[in-house]
């Protein structure tokens, strides 16, 4: 009698382990609407861009080689003129004389200006940059006559796979 009390309790054993598994169980509800959550987050970022601005260059320095010859040259001229103190003052206003005008004949008689140039110069800024990203899914789907919500990562599509656990209530 001993072996009809051990098949009892095996068939009833198995009996409650088809039963936990047929109470978790695998199943699809229809999708009714789904509404992707979409989130807006700035992503500063620098814009930069190259300006083209005229900058006025030093004035071009004057040669002094002319004033030096011409002055040499207009001393050893004024030296030949006059004598005693009057070939001194000639020696000095030749002197002077020659400076100047060697400085006229090398210099053209002006100072030359550097044309205009253009500088490049770089300008650099921050900016908002707004980009939107998806978030997850509200999904509405309905199961068995009744409609529920849920927000997923993904787009389910026109079903949805449900994970169904069916539990006894007290």
């Amino acid at each position: 009698m001993s072996m009809p009390r051990n098949a009892v309790a095996i068939l009833f054993g198995l009996c409650a382990v088809a039963s936990v598994h047929a109470s978790d169980f695998d199943d699809f509800g229809r999708v009714l609407s789904v509404a992707p959550q979409v989130e807006q987050f700035n992503q500063p970022r620098q814009e930069c861009r190259t300006e083209y601005v005229q900058v006025q260059r030093q004035p071009q320095q004057r040669s002094v080689g002319g004033s030096i010859i011409g002055g040499i040259a207009g001393g050893l001229l004024g030296n030949q003129v006059g004598g005693g103190n009057g070939r001194t003052a000639a020696t000095a206003a030749g002197a002077i004389a020659g400076a100047i005008t060697g400085d006229r004949i090398d210099n053209n008689g002006y100072v030359v200006q550097a044309p205009p140039s253009e500088e490049a110069v770089r300008q650099c800024r921050m900016v908002d940059h707004w980009e939107s990203r998806t978030n997850g899914f509200n999904v509405t789907y309905e199961y068995h006559g009744r409609n529920f919500t849920s927000v997923l990562p993904y787009d389910p599509g026109q079903r949805v796979r449900l994970h169904v656990a069916v539990t006894p209530r007290p």
